[in-house]
């Protein structure tokens, strides 16, 4: 069931009302929508997505949807999925579909979340769904997401061209292992093949230079002529995921998989989640920097960033979770800070407004800011989402960063 926000929707609006939220992101399920990844719209499917972005519109809070997160119809995986270059046309098909029913209640759209992670880690490392370990599978996937970012974005634009229209990147600063010059090269390695690869396609038709060693590998992406401009296309804004940094070493490419000049490495010095990620809040200021510079200085929004921290109900039925706390000064800090130095961002979003199924971690880990009991679905604000609340509603932090400006 995980949270089953489905049937809760007016529950989960009015605590959005409660932490006096004015966006809400959230995503809009391929399968509900086109349950073959083709033919019609789903009326049913659609009909939910209005009476959520409705209810939000009457609450003065902005819709801010994603398209594909992560769930793709069945009957396309079993067509061969991602790397089949023909689900890209699928993909704009079905973007076309939502944003003629939505467009004229939602202005702000993304069109994918975190490329990135649902390619290799569907395709490559086989850790979520589909679970395939195939590089050659992989490298088509990744271009075909890059010629369905293309069409999408038109194929939005075509329905309604005020719309305003992004794509949603998962992002790491790559630090390099040593100050050596093999070290610092692989890190820009990283920085383009981890951060990149879905971003200068968009923006310029092209492929990073320095991401993979050697030339692209045309044929195994399953390239053709023309594909440049199929992929090129105007995004309006840039949605950034961060969540930790990766230390990043040089290592000969490995041969019969994947041509990358980088090994990512363990050393951290930084405290850790519940989940083992590093907290690093200054890693969200660099990328910030970095990534407002690549995209060619268009607006970002913080899209996700947050942490999993396991604390639970106290015996007056309280969650005290001061880390959590700290990680949201800290990290707001950093984004105050990336806003100093010039970068246009436009919003902060928390992942997550409550606890949830975490994919391959199911309900082990726990991100939200309101407590989710999995067997009532009884949904709590943790201490943190009442010290949200109120950095919110007042508009600053409090300088010693452990209350809100009560």
């Amino acid at each position: 069931m995980a949270c089953d926000s489905y049937h809760r929707w007016r529950d989960d609006v009015a605590l959005l009302k409660r932490l006096n939220l004015n966006s809400y992101r959230f995503s809009i399920a391929w399968p509900r929508i086109q349950p073959t990844g083709r033919g019609p719209a789903n009326e049913r499917g659609l009909d939910y997505y209005r009476r959520l972005v409705d209810a939000l519109l009457e609450n003065g809070i902005r819709p801010l949807p994603t398209l594909y997160h992560w769930d793709l119809p069945q009957a396309l995986e079993d067509a061969g999925g991602w790397p089949e270059r023909d689900t890209a046309q699928r993909f704009a098909e079905y973007a076309a579909l939502v944003t003629s029913a939505l467009g004229d209640r939602v202005r702000d759209w993304a069109t994918f979340n975190e490329p990135f992670i649902f390619t290799r880690f569907g395709y490559l490392d086989g850790y979520h769904a589909p679970g395939r370990k195939d590089p050659d599978a992989y490298l088509r996937a990744t271009h075909t997401v890059n010629l369905a970012n293309g069409l999408a974005v038109r194929a939005i634009k075509a329905e309604r061209s005020s719309l305003r229209v992004g794509c949603v990147y998962s992002v790491s600063p790559g630090v390099p292992a040593s100050d050596g010059e093999a070290d610092r090269a692989a890190a820009e390695a990283f920085h383009a093949y981890v951060n990149l690869w879905f971003v200068t396609p968009v923006l310029r038709g092209t492929y990073p230079a320095n991401a993979l060693a050697g030339e692209l590998p045309r044929e195994r992406m399953g390239y053709r002529d023309g594909d440049e401009r199929i992929m090129r296309a105007q995004l309006d804004w840039a949605g950034i995921n961060y969540y930790f940094h990766q230390v990043v070493q040089h290592a000969k490419p490995g041969e019969g998989a994947l041509p990358i000049p980088f090994v990512t490495v363990g050393r951290n010095e930084f405290p850790l989640t519940d989940f083992g990620w590093p907290v690093n809040p200054a890693g969200l200021r660099d990328i910030l920097v970095r990534m407002y510079r690549d995209c060619g200085e268009i607006p970002l929004e913080v899209t996700e960033n947050g942490c999993s921290y396991l604390d639970c109900p106290d015996a007056g039925g309280s969650i005290p979770d001061a880390r959590r706390i700290a990680y949201l000064h800290e990290h707001l800090a950093a984004v105050a800070q990336a806003r100093a130095a010039g970068v246009d961002v436009r919003g902060y979003h928390h992942w997550s407004l409550m606890d949830n199924f975490e994919w391959a971690e199911g309900y082990t880990q726990r991100f939200g800011l309101s407590y989710v009991d999995f067997r009532s679905l009884e949904r709590t604000l943790k201490d943190s989402g009442r010290w949200y609340a109120d950095v919110v509603k007042m508009g600053r932090l409090h300088p010693d960063g452990r209350r809100g400006p009560r």
